[in-house]
């Protein structure tokens, strides 16, 4: 193991990223109250929010903790890569990347950080360990996700010792060394919203760079504005300006040449069985099957950027 190497495991310097556009200012405050003394720093980046996060950051008095306000809403993508940008200043070795409505377990980001060392150790290239996460409206923990042939996987953890191989995480609470983004590069801000994080994976997965679900750290988090009961099951809600994101940059996957043939399928077909259920069952139906329509168009013809770009 090289010198630098040596000394970004033996000295590491954390810095948390938390991305807000809008946000729920008492959930805000929960995440920042769990993850300050997790870190060596918090910068939230605002996505063009009417609050003024500036001055309600500032009344909250956390040390080490920094605001950069971006002048409109530029993606989530757009976000990451500034509040990257800033901890690489700091000398970040690692950054982790958060949700505006994600809370931390007390011990995550230490958990995560040792799990990477000794994934480091074992001889393993790592692109980012992910928590295990859970939606408070369901009854469990979501599982990781592996694609395997054409089909998709879902591996649930066992014991908080299980550390596994997958092919997707979620973005908030993904621990990632700066070594790897300036090999892999950041976050594509053509994306803008949804989509983000398994592209990243999957390009850094052709650098030979793997990612890991870690059972052990855990985290709340919300996915959706709400839920749909449907045959007994939780299943979440998103708008039609959401699915129009989703599906466009789905299909923009799919026609990148670099992408596993069989991450495609495996993809395309869940693709397919979210467009069914959500025309058929999810409120307003016209509205949604018109922007999922939008989206695979969009996403055929290559458009990018915020709707309507």
């Amino acid at each position: 193991m090289g010198g630098l190497a040596r000394a970004m495991i033996e000295r590491p310097s954390i810095i948390a990223i938390i991305v807000t556009y809008e946000p729920d200012l008492e959930a805000l405050e929960r995440l920042l109250l769990a993850l300050s003394s997790q870190v060596e720093a918090v910068v939230v980046v605002d996505n063009g929010s009417s609050e003024d996060m500036r001055q309600w950051l500032k009344r909250l008095n956390i040390a080490s903790l920094h605001c950069a306000a971006l002048p409109e809403n530029q993606g989530v993508a757009a976000a990451q890569n500034e509040g990257i940008a800033w901890a690489k200043k700091q000398g970040a070795t690692h950054v982790v990347l958060f949700d505006q409505d994600s809370v931390p377990a007390p011990d995550m980001v230490a958990r995560l950080y040792g799990a990477w060392r000794q994934l480091e150790q074992d001889g393993l290239s790592v692109c980012a360990v992910g928590p295990n996460y859970q939606d408070l409206r369901q009854s469990k923990s979501s599982p990781f996700v592996r694609v395997r042939g054409l089909m998709v996987s879902r591996c649930q953890c066992r014991n908080d010792g299980d550390v596994l191989e997958v092919d997707h995480l979620i973005s908030s609470g993904s621990l990632i060394p700066m070594t790897v983004l300036d090999t892999v590069g950041g976050m594509m801000e053509g994306l803008f919203i949804d989509y983000i994080d398994t592209e990243w994976v999957l390009r850094a997965q052709r650098r030979g760079y793997r990612a890991y679900g870690i059972c052990g750290a855990k985290m709340s988090h919300v996915l959706g504005d709400k839920s749909i009961r449907f045959l007994g099951r939780e299943v979440v809600a998103r708008s039609p300006l959401r699915h129009y994101y989703l599906f466009r940059n789905a299909l923009w996957l799919y026609r990148q040449s670099w992408v596993p043939w069989g991450w495609k399928l495996a993809d395309g077909f869940r693709l397919l069985q979210r467009f069914c259920f959500y025309a058929l069952f999810a409120p307003p139906r016209l509205q949604q099957v018109k922007m999922m329509t939008l989206g695979l168009c969009h996403g055929l013809w290559g458009r990018q950027g915020k709707y309507p770009a």
